[in-house]
């Protein structure tokens, strides 16, 4: 009884230690994140001869300059947004208003004191430029994400040394390290590329029908693609306000199916197909893991949920003693 309580103490200890250095856990997570989704091409580029000093210098200046230029559109299209938002919540006013007098006068129903008074267009809009707002904070915290993804690199080849020097003393962990390093890389990959193809088909889509902003909203979709089901809702609405304020209704219908077709193809059918029965978590945990990250890192919490989660996963899975935890945070049973 003593050690249990114990236990829970010294776990709420850490989770309020986490979340007051959320500021600095976040950027370094998120540069955890894409090492290891970089980290092979680094010995790709060594594999192929080209000296790994300067393999290092290429894919840092790469890394860089993507986060540079990531942080700098991110930035420019918020500032851009804010300015017009009050327009588009002019515009949206207005679209409300004629579909009320529309509805009431061709189908007599009269939804002014029942569904709009629900919708709060005010409330939607702020809290959609709110999110925006600390989403762009977290991406160009880009310069500290930046210096922490170049010394992990740097040193990723002494860690590798030292798993294998630790290994040599207990071969089985070296075995469960192999596992689950090998199936977060796989995941992080997988997700990477459905993200960054669900960002550019989105963009596309955004362009055709002339929304403003297109590439605020594809990064928010790339972005939030790592949030399953959830994040494709959310990054969803700001693009189809906006549209709703400078497009005709049949425009932003068009645009909500596309989002809606994009997300079940790329989330249902595409993903789990890569990723293996194996790797799926449920819904429920899904849900749970939002709140629990979102409450201990803020926003950034939430969009590290499903990674975090996922590495908690794989590396009980990993373990033959605690694969029981695993399948009970999965979707399926193996």
């Amino acid at each position: 009884m003593r050690y249990n309580l114990v236990a829970i103490a010294s776990f709420i200890i850490i989770i309020g230690g986490l979340s007051l250095a959320s500021s600095i856990v976040v950027p370094f997570l998120l540069a955890v994140f894409i090492s290891i989704i970089v980290y092979p091409v680094l010995e790709l580029m060594s594999k192929v001869h080209i000296n790994r000093f300067f393999a290092f210098i290429i894919l840092i200046g790469i890394c860089g300059s993507g986060l540079w230029i990531l942080g700098n559109v991110i930035a420019t299209a918020l500032l851009g947004f804010s300015a017009d938002l009050p327009l588009y919540k002019a515009k949206i006013d207005i679209f409300m208003d004629n579909l009320v007098i529309y509805l009431k006068t061709n189908a007599n129903i009269d939804i002014s004191n029942n569904i709009l008074s629900f919708i709060n267009i005010d409330k939607l809009l702020a809290t959609t430029s709110n999110l925006l707002v600390q989403t762009g904070g977290i991406v160009t915290q880009s310069f500290l994400v930046f210096l922490l993804l170049a010394f992990i690199l740097f040193e990723a080849q002494i860690f590798k040394d030292k798993v294998e020097y630790f290994a040599s003393k207990n071969p089985i962990a070296l075995d469960i390290a192999s596992t689950f390093i090998s199936n977060l890389k796989h995941y992080l990959a997988i997700k990477t590329i459905s993200s960054i193809a669900t960002g550019v088909i989105v963009w596309g889509f955004l362009i055709f029908f002339d929304v403003p902003h297109a590439s605020l909203w594809a990064i928010l979709a790339c972005i939030l693609n790592y949030i399953p089901t959830i994040g494709s809702i959310i990054a969803a609405v700001p693009a189809i306000l906006v549209s709703l304020a400078v497009n005709d209704l049949s425009a932003t219908l068009w645009l909500t199916l596309i989002y809606l077709v994009v997300n079940i193809a790329i989330g249902n059918f595409i993903e789990p197909r890569f990723l293996g029965k194996g790797l799926g978590i449920s819904t429920l945990v899904v849900i749970l893991s939002l709140l629990f990250w979102g409450f201990v890192f803020g926003i950034g919490g939430m969009f590290l949920a499903v990674p975090l989660t996922m590495s908690i996963k794989i590396a009980l899975d990993a373990n033959p003693n605690t694969k029981f935890i695993s399948i009970l945070l999965s979707n399926k049973v193996k």
